[in-house]
């Protein structure tokens, strides 16, 4: 049974896929530890995300219960929940079990790190809400530790949130280190199963829809980035995630202006933690940048920067708009040097190649937004083909900006947006990044 109450615990689990007897399941049902609810309530809304608008909850005739059912689109890829599904909630209160726990970091945090830290620690023992604006590098994951043992030695449950899966990708080891002697459990979409009950959980936002109540803190990282800037029901997932009146730190270095008005505690960082101020963007012209590529050559000038590159043996990045884009472009890219590879959202591989630029086996990558947060590579330098695109907005290009310069060896590094004209959104977004560098010298 404990080993039931362990995968249950905090989650909503669809009865039919509980890796466990049926009649196991049924007796804690019984006994009261659990309780059964309808996917689809009666008035129309979702139990797992929440949704209850007509145009994901929809009606269709079910070969299950041989009815008229309502099913949920928005959190389908998890299952279909409809009318007739059985989700099963565990209900029997925890107990926190405080006490002493290892601590796996041995860093130090700047003045500035240590006072956003501490103000965490002291939001979450006020059970406050609290945001943390700090600049790409500056420094965030560090910063969160401190906060997060003592959380652990307090019994708590503890929940990092992150848009994608290669920010969650990039966290695991890094808290596994951290954190020896927690259960730590990584979740994302096709994560490997995890056994027993998971103290700290490292998810992707759309985890949390199998979460409720289950959290005493809650950190979402990436908080402005997409999905979950543009999406309510993962804004929903989050709060129903974390129980009554447990704290949620939100974490960003583009915070919306929404955001920073709804969270009344901040902590800013406008320097990173090796005090060298950001890379600055440079433009620099790319016309007809996409007819170039279609035809089967990569334009001049961005050619003369990847071979520049190549012979100074620097990693680069390239994000181009489109994924047709990068497919279009990755066998000419090849044919600059065989050793620099393509990679978005759809690629399976991602990861590994993401760990091969790392290794030095690669020269570069080509690549979407996909990695524009979460990525730190020493000596990288950074091209945005097509900065004029609408997928690439002030918060993207900040983003992107930031993969450079995050090394304490080496803190500078080239971001060069190549254009087919200069638009508003590259210019507010080489503004804020000015804006921070004079802050953070202040």
């Amino acid at each position: 049974m404990q080993a039931i109450e362990a995968f249950l615990r905090g989650r909503i689990w669809m009865k039919q896929v509980i890796p466990f007897p049926e009649e196991q399941i049924q007796e804690v049902i019984d006994k009261g530890d659990a309780t059964v609810v309808s996917g689809i309530s009666a008035n129309g809304q979702c139990a797992r995300c929440l949704e209850n608008s007509k145009e994901y909850v929809i009606p269709f005739q079910c070969a299950t219960c041989g009815k008229v059912c309502r099913y949920c689109r928005k959190c389908i890829r998890m299952g279909r929940i409809s009318s007739c599904t059985e989700l099963v909630i565990w209900t029997t209160p925890v107990v926190p079990k405080a006490g002493s726990r290892t601590f796996g970091w041995s860093g130090s945090l700047t003045q500035l790190q240590a006072n956003a830290s501490k103000a965490i620690s002291e939001s979450i023992r006020k059970n406050e809400h609290h945001l943390l604006y700090a600049v790409c590098g500056a420094g965030k994951t560090e910063i969160l530790f401190p906060p997060i043992h003592e959380a652990l030695q307090n019994g708590l449950r503890i929940c990092v949130a992150a848009p994608r899966t290669d920010v969650i990708l990039e966290l695991s080891p890094r808290f596994q280190q951290a954190f020896p002697d927690a259960t730590i459990h990584t979740l994302y979409g096709n994560s490997p199963e995890q056994t027993g009950y998971g103290e700290i959980v490292l998810a992707t936002t759309h985890q949390l829809y199998r979460f409720q109540e289950a959290f005493d803190l809650l950190f979402v990282d990436e908080a402005d980035a997409f999905p979950y800037s543009l999406d309510q029901s993962l804004e929903r997932a989050v709060k129903k995630a974390v129980k009554p009146c447990a704290p949620i730190v939100y974490i960003s270095a583009t915070p919306s202006k929404t955001l920073q008005k709804q969270i009344i505690v901040h902590s800013k960082i406008f320097r990173r933690y090796h005090g060298a101020p950001l890379p600055v963007p440079t433009y620099q012209a790319l016309w007809n940048y996409e007819r170039h590529i279609q035809k089967g050559k990569i334009p001049t000038a961005l050619k003369k920067w990847i071979e520049n590159r190549l012979k100074r043996k620097q990693p680069f990045l390239l994000f181009f708009p489109t994924i047709e884009l990068i497919n279009q472009a990755a066998p000419l890219l090849k044919q600059i040097d065989q050793t620099i590879e393509a990679v978005h959202s759809e690629d399976a591989d991602r990861k590994e190649k993401v760990m091969q630029l790392r290794a030095g086996k690669l020269a570069g990558l080509a690549t979407s937004t996909i990695l524009e947060r979460g990525i730190t590579i020493p000596h990288l330098q950074v091209a945005v083909i097509g900065s004029c695109h609408r997928v690439f907005d002030r918060a993207a290009l900040i983003q992107i900006a930031g993969r450079v310069g995050r090394s304490g060896e080496d803190p500078t590094g080239e971001i060069v947006f190549f254009h087919n004209g200069i638009t508003g959104q590259m210019d507010a977004a080489r503004a804020d990044i000015l804006f921070y560098n004079k802050e953070g010298e202040s």
